[in-house]
């Protein structure tokens, strides 16, 4: 199974002007990126202990004042904590703020007494389509990597899973074969997420759908799409698809305080 993207569009000629090379970074854009990156990446993971300003002054042979601006802007994306007489650790993600919370099926599929399996169908890394960058919002250069699979509870299939990933945050994600942890269950563990989207609707299964539902075309299914993010850059896309008569959604709310 291939998830579906628009058709492209004809070609077009056209003649275009030289563009001057942009600048070159600065070195404080080059610290800040590569720290970034290697957060975002899930090169280091929540709770990591960052080396301190002295190390990284070595490390970048600039000066701490620099180090410590770069940090300064990591604190304010959200992305380290700086601890008194501690150091600089990468921030954990203290709550799950959507109204929908974020579990993995996996659970899920455990809590209802069930045996679990997740079964990857199809797999492909590209550069981003018309249809993914509609989906993720990443750039025209960005490259993704899109994933079908099957979660199961015991012999049934629990839902269909077709997600989105976007390879230049979490670059790890091309080299794992998915067969010991789901896409979701992985994601939760390397990359924690610091804002969330959800869109739930009703549909009526395809053809394609309910095959890989084991269920009759025109089946009510019920659909999750989520988008999440890290500090503002677009993490995954996820269309879950239930059969209808075999899911709900709960979701417990209390009053805001003003």
């Amino acid at each position: 199974m291939t998830i579906h993207n628009n058709a492209c569009l004809p070609g077009l000629f056209m003649i275009r002007k030289a563009t001057p090379p942009p600048p070159p970074a600065s070195l404080h854009q080059r610290i800040l990126a590569d720290l970034q990156g290697k957060i975002l990446s899930g090169e280091w993971l929540p709770g990591a202990r960052i080396a301190t300003e002295h190390e990284l002054a070595a490390r970048y042979d600039c000066s701490r004042m620099t180090v410590s601006s770069v940090l300064g802007k990591l604190v304010r994306a959200g992305l380290v904590e700086r601890r008194r007489k501690a150091g600089t650790f990468v921030k954990r993600p203290h709550s799950q703020a959507a109204v929908l919370e974020i579990h993995d099926i996996k659970t899920e599929v455990l809590a209802l007494g069930l045996p679990y399996r997740f079964v990857l169908i199809g797999r492909e890394a590209r550069r981003s389509t018309r249809a993914d960058r509609a989906c993720l919002s990443v750039g025209a250069s960005g490259r993704i990597l899109a994933l079908v699979g099957r979660h199961f509870a015991g012999a049934k299939v629990f839902c269909l899973e077709e997600r989105l990933i976007n390879l230049t945050a979490v670059p790890r994600a091309a080299k794992e074969d998915f067969s010991a942890l789901a896409p979701g269950g992985w994601l939760l563990e390397s990359v924690p997420w610091t804002a969330a989207e959800h869109k739930i609707r009703a549909v009526a299964a395809g053809a394609a759908t309910a095959a890989a539902l084991a269920a009759r075309p025109g089946t009510s299914c019920l659909v999750v799409e989520r988008r999440t993010w890290r500090a503002e850059i677009p993490i995954t896309h996820v269309r879950l698809t239930y059969p209808g008569n075999a899911h709900e959604l709960i979701a417990r709310f209390t009053p805001s305080q003003t």
